[in-house]
């Protein structure tokens, strides 16, 4: 009977696209690698897109990337979201595993990413040393 079980799981897994499965594994993957502590910097890295009280209840790393698809910042071909917060993190390690997964998944490389990233960065730093106007 245990052989019959496994046979209808079978078609569950199909049926979640090869892409979404990869996306599933990479969160998996970036979630065992996320403590306690690096949650708490990731929470604060992304404070201005998590509401204070939401940000308490996050508890886990697995919560943490639901809470960032409820809300549009992530996605199985949407990760620069969380690119830019492992960046002003510094993890590099997660960082890596996320362009692997765009360049080797997603097919998307650096370079194709340049447009985004030119218009990205260096409006923040246009504004850094600058003192805001009244």
């Amino acid at each position: 009977q245990a052989g019959g079980g496994t046979a209808e799981a079978g078609p569950l897994v199909t049926r979640v696209a090869p892409a979404m499965a990869e996306y599933r594994s990479l969160l998996e993957e970036l979630a065992q690698n996320i403590t306690a502590e690096d949650l708490e910097q990731l929470k604060s890295a992304c404070k201005e897109d998590i509401p204070s009280g939401e940000s308490e209840a996050i508890a886990t790393s697995h919560h943490w990337f639901a809470f960032l698809e409820k809300h549009s910042k992530l996605d199985k071909d949407n990760l620069s979201y969380i690119e830019h917060i492992f960046e002003i993190s510094r993890r590099p390690d997660l960082l890596t595993m996320v362009v692997q997964y765009r360049t080797q998944v997603l097919k998307i490389s650096e370079e194709d990413e340049v447009d985004t990233k030119l218009t990205r960065i260096p409006s923040a730093k246009k504004y850094k040393g600058e003192p805001r106007a009244p």
